[in-house]
């Protein structure tokens, strides 16, 4: 073959394959040119053949543009395209993270990709997380869900005292990774209350400070281990119950009579089943007497036989 024909037919091969590199360079800058754009002039540097690779990956160009423009116009830089890819890839609400570390970093709050990606993908919420921190959240000590309106402790006078509490929290994030949850919090707070109630000595002392209870229980450090820092604990009201000690003190004398009762009730029947013993051996006794007297008259008659009576001889 004429080298001139080869140098043709190479040419020819050469100008079709780029021709194809043009058409689907065209083809990928029109699909994606709007996505590009974005990213373009909000300078978050994610080329076209990046996206198109992205979509090949299964990945949402979109979510990760504007991930992407979010971060970038927050001025978070450690946040790279492809550890947002990353994140995507392993079934993460990449948004929602973004959005955390926005909220952290403009209330100048510690968090860095790797902790707040772990959280996301815990199943936590690392955006409420985030809110909660910045604006702590109450929350009703005992739960009302749970059916309790009221947490009930006796004091040492026996007086019974009905609280309802109120606990400020904000989310512990170093800890939110296997931290106990909001009901481990409430009830550890329900049990500090009842212990702090049974420990006064009277239940005027509680209703004349009830912030003795808050301070108590706060002492206890009952946050530790959970996914929540208590800001503080508010005694929402307090209510005088029954009087428990008199209570137990009648149930006990109750009880005490009756086995008073019991006793004297034992007694009476020992009593009445000597009293039946002593008659039956007197009867018995009676008749050991109507026996010997029966004997009486064979005795004599034996006497008179035998000769051993005689009659006595007046002087």
């Amino acid at each position: 073959m004429d080298p001139k024909d080869i140098f043709r037919i190479v040419m020819i091969v050469i100008s079709i394959l780029a021709g194809l590199v043009v058409f689907v360079s065209i083809a990928v800058f029109l699909a994606f040119f709007k996505l590009w754009l974005r990213a373009f002039v909000t300078r978050a540097r994610i080329g076209p053949f990046a996206l198109l690779f992205m979509w090949l990956r299964k990945v949402s160009p979109t979510a990760i543009v504007d991930a992407k423009i979010m971060s970038v116009q927050a001025g978070l830089r450690e946040i790279t395209t492809d550890r947002l890819e990353a994140h995507y890839l392993a079934g993460g609400d990449v948004p929602r993270v973004v959005r955390a570390m926005i909220v952290a970093h403009r209330a100048k709050i510690k968090l860095d990709w790797n902790t707040a990606s772990a959280i996301d993908l815990a199943g936590r919420n690392v955006l409420e997380a985030v809110q909660t921190s910045v604006e702590p959240k109450v929350i009703d000590c005992p739960d009302r869900s749970t059916g309790r309106n009221t947490l009930d402790g006796v004091a040492k006078d026996g007086i019974q005292l009905k609280a309802r509490a109120r606990v400020t929290v904000r989310t512990n994030l170093e800890q939110l990774i296997g931290g106990a949850t909001e009901e481990t919090v409430i009830a550890r707070v329900g049990e500090g209350i009842v212990s702090a109630i049974g420990s006064c000595a009277s239940h005027k002392d509680v209703l004349a400070n009830p912030m003795l209870i808050a301070k108590t229980v706060l002492n206890k450090g009952l946050n530790s281990q959970t996914a929540y820092e208590i800001v503080s604990i508010d005694i929402a009201d307090i209510d005088v119950g029954d009087n428990i000690g008199a209570r137990l003190q009648a149930d006990q004398a109750e009880a005490d009579m009756r086995i008073a009762r019991a006793k004297a009730e034992e007694r009476r029947a020992r009593a009445v089943a000597n009293e039946q013993q002593m008659k039956a051996l007197t009867v018995e006794n009676q008749a050991k007497v109507v026996l010997a007297e029966a004997e009486i008259p064979q005795a004599m008659a034996a006497a008179y036989r035998g000769g051993f009576l005689r009659a006595e001889k007046r002087a």
